[in-house]
C-alpha cells in the first residue's frame, strides 16, 4: 500500500457527520477509501472478503435473480454480485445521497463500474428502514447482502445497531424468497448474532444448518484478522 499522503476527492457534512472519499498514489495502484463521521470505514487495498461475502451467498442459490445490497460503500461487494449473469435485478441502497452522487460522478472507477450495469438500480435511504417498510424495493429478494458497518460489535453509525436486533433480522429473513439467502459482513466474529439468527431460523422451521459462519483470516500490514460472513438459508 502506497505511504503517500491521501488526496481528498470529495467531502460533505451530512445529519450523520462528515463523509469523505480520498485516493492514496495514482494510476491502476491507487487506493480509495472511505471515512465517516471521522471514522476510517473502508478501503480498496483488500476487498477479498466482500467479494466472498457475495460469492458465497450467490453460491448458496439456485437462481439469484432479485439482489439487494445494503451499503454502497466503494462499490466492491456490488461489483461482485454483477458478475454472475443469473442475476437480473440488483438493488443498492445506500444512506448517504452524497456518496450516490460521487459514484454517478465516477469518481471512483468501482464506484463508476456499479453504477454503469443496466441492472442496478440505485436506492436512497437506510437498508434497515427499506427492509421493514417496504418502499422502494421488490417484496421479496432471492438474496439479500448486508454491508452497511463492521459489525454490531463496531458501529459505525449508533443507529445501525437496530439491523442486528431480533425483530429486524426476522422482517429481513421474511423479506427472502424460498431458498433464498441473507448474507452479513462483519469485521469480527460475532457469537451473539450467530445464536441470534439460528434461534430465529429454527423458529422459523427452516431446517438445521439453515445458518452458518464463515471466517475469513486476513493480514493488513503484519496484522492478522478474523473476518466472519454469516449466512441464513431460507427454507424452500
Amino acid at each position: 500500500m502506497t505511504q503517500e499522503p491521501p488526496v481528498t476527492l470529495a467531502r460533505a457534512m451530512t445529519a450523520r457527520g462528515e463523509i469523505a472519499l480520498r485516493r492514496r498514489g495514482t494510476g491502476p495502484g491507487a487506493v480509495h477509501e472511505l471515512v465517516v463521521a471521522g471514522i476510517f470505514a473502508m478501503d480498496s487495498v483488500d476487498v477479498t472478503t466482500e467479494v466472498a461475502l457475495a460469492r458465497r451467498v450467490l453460491a448458496g442459490v439456485t437462481r439469484p435473480a432479485r439482489v439487494l445490497v445494503g451499503g454502497l460503500g466503494l462499490g466492491h461487494t456490488a461489483l461482485a454480485v454483477l458478475e454472475d449473469p443469473r442475476v437480473r435485478r440488483l438493488d443498492v441502497a445506500e444512506l448517504e445521497p452524497d456518496l450516490l452522487a460521487w459514484a454517478r460522478a465516477g469518481l471512483v472507477p468501482s464506484l463508476a463500474a456499479v453504477t454503469a450495469d443496466p441492472r442496478v438500480r440505485l436506492v436512497t435511504g437506510d437498508v434497515a428502514g427499506l427492509l421493514t417498510e417496504g418502499d422502494g424495493v421488490q417484496d421479496r429478494y432471492d438474496a439479500i447482502l448486508l454491508d452497511v458497518d463492521n459489525g454490531p460489535s463496531f458501529l459505525v453509525h449508533p443507529h445501525n445497531a437496530r439491523l442486528y436486533a431480533a425483530d429486524h433480522l426476522r422482517a429481513t429473513l421474511a423479506r427472502l424468497a424460498p431458498g433464498g439467502v441473507l448474507g452479513i459482513w462483519a469485521a469480527q466474529r460475532e457469537p451473539a448474532l450467530l445464536d441470534r439468527l439460528r434461534d430465529l431460523a429454527g423458529g422459523a422451521g427452516w431446517p438445521a444448518g439453515s445458518v452458518t459462519e464463515v471466517v475469513i483470516p486476513v493480514a493488513r500490514e503484519s496484522h492478522r484478522f478474523d473476518y466472519a460472513l454469516y449466512l441464513a438459508t431460507a427454507a424452500s
